[in-house]
């Protein structure tokens, strides 16, 4: 039996595919974009998760951990992380919560279980979503879960970032009513400069999908200063022009709720901005693209 590494499920989620769906949050990504909100889902293995405000100083750490990961400077908290085996010996002994162990192994069947105990919730349009991290960089995985979804009659939505390898994507395509793909930049060397890679296997990953006659729901996270440019919703609006299979453009306005997520990870790269972005600013961006497209454009 296949297994893989999830680092939430999340249930009754409704903005991840049509009606009530349970979401997998596989971890593991190849890109990095400066803005992730679930940067957890970056390293495809379990890591330790530290929220310094609910720390009392009581030391059950220190005691409980084999590596010596756990120290205490001038009175502060602080993780080895280079020591750090992700063993969970800490997070056992906290006794306030402050310390967790982000990614748990699960096997095909335990994932595909977690997502049939909502199956009285779904109704004709709810059903399991893959997200993450990115579902593509556990393959097989993905495929096996994926398999045993449709045996129980479960509809699967994928949401993703197009990086992948083109064969998985082929053989997960059959068993999947709608892949979310996500659109973060249209411009090759600002999509690598922001995300860490090039967005050329992104778009042959999406002309090949819509060959195939495999759905697609355009999500376009808008970040402030990296991707709100005209020219950039403006060849968003192109490319769904040249498919035939794209059901809907959705605009997401930026949030910050990965910045605390990055701060309890002990990382302080990345996008900064602590500012939502209003569902209002992006009115004037939706419109524009409607006026090029006849495909639905929506702020979600």
């Amino acid at each position: 039996m296949e297994t893989g590494i999830l680092f939430n499920v999340q249930r009754f989620s409704v903005h991840d595919g049509p009606g009530i769906r349970t979401t997998l949050f596989f971890k593991g990504c190849p890109l990095r974009c400066q803005w992730c909100h679930n940067p957890e889902g970056y390293r495809a293995r379990p890591e330790l998760s530290f929220q310094a405000a609910k720390c009392i100083g009581c030391g059950a750490c220190l005691a409980a951990c084999p590596s010596g990961a756990h120290t205490s400077q001038q009175g502060a908290h602080v993780i080895l992380r280079e020591r750090c085996t992700a063993c969970g010996a800490c997070a056992a002994a906290c006794p306030t919560g402050a310390l967790a162990i982000l990614g748990q192994t699960y096997t095909a069947q335990q994932a595909a279980d977690a997502a049939a105990r909502d199956m009285p919730f779904y109704g004709e349009e709810g059903g399991a979503t893959f997200s993450g991290g990115e579902p593509l960089a556990q393959p097989e995985f993905a495929l096996a879960v994926a398999r045993l979804l449709q045996e129980r009659g479960i509809s699967l939505c994928i949401e993703t970032s197009g990086y992948g390898s083109p064969q998985t994507l082929r053989e997960i395509a059959p068993y999947t009513r709608l892949f979310l793909f996500d659109i973060k930049e249209t411009d090759a060397q600002r999509h690598q400069a922001f995300t860490g890679v090039d967005n050329a296997l992104i778009l042959d990953n999406f002309r090949m999908l819509d060959n195939m006659g495999a759905k697609t729901l355009l999500r376009c996270p808008v970040i402030p200063g990296v991707n709100d440019r005209e020219a950039h919703f403006a060849a968003i609006a192109a490319l769904a022009n040249t498919a035939r299979h794209v059901t809907g453009i959705e605009l997401e306005p930026y949030h910050p709720l990965g910045l605390s997520k990055r701060e309890q990870l002990g990382r302080q790269d990345g996008y900064a901005l602590r500012t939502s972005l209003a569902r209002e600013a992006l009115e004037p961006y939706r419109a524009q693209m409607q006026a090029l497209t006849d495909v639905p454009v929506s702020i979600s």
